[in-house]
Order: structure tokens, then sequence, then C-alpha cells
């Protein structure tokens, strides 16, 4: 991860650390010993940062436990005792995107409206197209004729095909079309997007199931990866969707985006532990190199490093 982006994650992260880090040193603030007060207020942070229930029960036993065994604990010992349990859960090295025996590696990508999901394609096809790999998009979210334009304005932005049919054509049709364009043309990716509307709308989720099946017919294997975009600042409700899509289509990674306007950036320790779907993406702005890889370790430090 480039020096740049880690500056721009840690800054994007200014206010999870607030609500974590910031918090944790107000709670240990003159108090000379851990007693179960200082426990109740420390797991009450660790919850409003959205690390979720699960995350902040182990942290507090693991605190409880080392002061049971005569350990002080004091606001910097509470946040190496943290870094440790997330470590834990999150795991030390990035999850990397499936990369199939025999291209193409096909992706599906789906969510909500209004998450970046069609933005997020766009840039994931950029970093691939930028290494060198070439790409062919499925404009498989065939409701909306905005959802087309903006994923071909991609396309030639990356210099990636584009497979599309007209407004309101069968979605599973696009994604077969462009699944035998990807392997006929020698394509390393073939990304799918899908349509995006409330994940309790059960169309949606069969159209989805739909579009699966039609590629898994032509490839067993595939879809090699389901990405599930999500809205840092949604918190909670993440987990919600992430449940609901993860029951219809199997999901295998998340991609978390503007997770630099929220104060809810612990979601990625929630999600990871409560679903065990690994974060793959972040991203932090706007411009096309705003989405990375998520590395653990430059997450923890961002959301608990105040200096």
């Amino acid at each position: 991860m480039s020096p740049s982006f880690i500056s721009a994650l840690r800054s994007g992260l200014g206010k999870t650390r607030d609500a974590l880090a910031g918090k944790i040193e107000s709670v240990f603030r003159g108090r000379p010993i851990l007693d179960e007060e200082t426990l109740d207020e420390l797991e009450a942070v660790l919850i409003q940062a959205d690390l979720g229930i699960a995350a902040a029960e182990s942290i507090i036993d693991s605190a409880r436990n080392r002061a049971a065994r005569g350990y002080k604990l004091n606001a910097r010992g509470a946040m190496a005792l943290i870094e440790q349990e997330l470590s834990a859960i999150l795991g030390a090295q990035p999850s990397a995107l499936a990369c199939a025996t025999t291209p193409p590696t096909v992706i599906v990508v789906v969510g909500v409206n209004g998450t970046g999901k069609t933005t997020s394609i766009g840039k994931i096809a950029a970093m691939l197209a930028a290494r060198g790999d070439h790409v062919i998009l499925a404009a498989a979210d065939t409701f909306r004729a905005a959802a087309i334009d903006q994923l071909e304005a991609w396309g030639r932005r990356t210099e990636c095909t584009v497979v599309r049919h007209q407004e309101g054509a069968d979605p599973a049709a696009v994604a077969f079309d462009a699944y035998q364009a990807a392997r006929a043309r020698g394509a390393d990716y073939l990304i799918v997007d899908t349509a995006g509307r409330l994940h309790t709308k059960s169309n949606l989720m069969e159209e989805l199931k739909k579009i699966t099946r039609v590629v898994s017919r032509e490839c067993p294997s595939a879809p090699h990866e389901v990405l599930l975009v999500v809205d840092a600042t949604t918190g909670q409700n993440a987990i919600v969707q992430a449940k609901v899509f993860n029951e219809a289509v199997g999901v295998t990674g998340i991609v978390l985006t503007k997770l630099d306007g929220t104060a809810r950036g612990g979601i990625v320790v929630a999600i990871t532990q409560e679903l065990g779907i690994p974060v793959k993406f972040v991203g932090i702005g706007e411009s096309v190199d705003d989405l990375r890889p998520f590395n653990p370790d430059e997450f923890i430090q961002g959301i608990l490093r105040t200096e």
C-alpha cells in the first residue's frame, strides 16, 4: 500500500479513531485501577464504535482476566490489548482477490442502491487494468439506464470492454453473453454489475441467484467472487444487508465504501467476526485511487494510534 494511501486512510479514519481511541483515553483518565465500572464504560465505547457485541465482549473478557491475574491496565495497556484482539479477528494479512485456475475469473458485485456499487466496480477494474489484466464488464443492472451509462463511462475511462443489452433486458442473459465474450477474448477478469435495490426485495434476490446459476453452468467454479458493496456510514445495518445477501448468493468478500465519512469504521470488525466474511476493499474518497485492498494492520493502526 502506497505511503500516500496510508496517510489518506489514517486521515479518513479520524472520526472512528476519535470515537474509539479518544474515548478510551477518557475512560481511563484519573482511574488508577481497572474496576467493573471502568470495564462497563470501556465496553460501551467499543459497542458505540460499531465493533460489534461479540468483539466487545471478547475484549472485555480478556481485560477482566488480566486484571484477575494482577495486571494493571491503563489506557495504553487497553489499546495494546484491543490491538491484539482485533488482529486475531481480522487476521495478519490482506485477503487476496480470487484468481481462477483457468481465466476468466468471474466477480459478481451486489449491493443496495446508494452504496457506490458501480463506482466501486469501475475502481476495481482500473486497479486490475493498471497491473496489466484484461477486464470485461457486464452491465447486468438493466433496470436503470443510468446504471448502464455509468458503467460504460467507466469502461471508457479504464479501457475495458462493456457488454450490455437494452434497458429492461434479462440480467442473466447479459451475464451469459459477457462470459462468452470474456472467454472468447481471453480476458483475465469478468466483473458483473447487478441491480441495486433493497435487500428485502425477494425478486432481486431471485434475480441474483439466476445470474450466479447462469455463470456457474458455463464454469462450475464461477462465480469466483461475490463482492458485496456496503456503505460504512450505515453501521450495523451493513451486517443485516450482508446476512441477507450471503444467504442468497454466498458473499465471499466485502467492499466497504465511504469509510472516511463515518465514526462507524469499527463495522469492519463486526462484519468479519459475526459473518466470517473478509473485507477485501475499502474506499476512503472519490478519486479512482481511493479504493484499495484492505490491509488489517493499517486499519487497526488507523483507528487506535493517536500519535
